[in-house]
């Protein structure tokens, strides 16, 4: 069977346990993702043993946690100041409206230390997914979005901005060099 197969009956079983919510689907495919050693996430997506636990209850509430199997990934701890920065940033974003939000912000502030595309680090299937799940989680800052910059470099240009550093040689991205590298295809 193809990785791609095992990671749909993955999702598919994971499904079956579902609550319903808003950011479901998406768990659901990260997990699913992670089951088969995609994306970077460690263990507990990040979280704590603890937040980890009462995310999947509250998303998956008869899913056994002894049914997933980690991926032995530990978190990046050289990088803690930059995490911070980047939760900060996505909890000033937050919908306030998800159970799951803050969870959400501390997996994609884990997720922006890898070295894909934000989508593919976090085990999502899409870029579309992942819009959809920070338009949701994050409105604010994924209507600030406008021009459809990939989402990594977008969050990090807003972290810049708010400290005032413009590293953008070019009056604009439009006549910037750079510019398929910020806003080019993700796949």
């Amino acid at each position: 069977m193809l990785d791609k197969e095992l990671i749909q009956l993955e999702y598919e079983r994971i499904m079956r346990h579902a609550a319903g919510g808003s950011n479901h689907e998406a768990l659901a495919s990260m997990l699913a993702s992670w089951q088969a050693g995609r994306g970077m996430m460690p263990d507990c997506l990040g979280l704590t043993q603890p937040d980890f636990a009462a995310l999947i209850d509250f998303h998956f509430p008869r899913l056994s946690l002894d049914s997933l199997n980690q991926p032995g990934r530990q978190a990046d701890h050289n990088r803690t100041d930059e995490y911070h920065d980047v939760l900060k940033l996505l909890q000033d974003n937050r919908a306030q409206s998800c159970h799951s939000e803050k969870a959400m912000a501390m997996i994609v502030s884990q997720a922006c230390q890898g070295q894909d595309h934000l989508w593919q680090d976090m085990g999502l299937w899409s870029r579309g997914q992942l819009s959809a799940m920070m338009l949701r989680n994050f409105p604010t800052l994924a209507q600030r979005n406008t021009q459809n910059m990939k989402w990594k470099k977008f969050i990090y240009k807003q972290l810049c901005n708010a400290e005032g550093i413009y590293t953008c040689r070019s009056p604009s991205c439009e006549v910037c060099v750079d510019y398929d590298a910020c806003f080019g295809p993700e796949d």
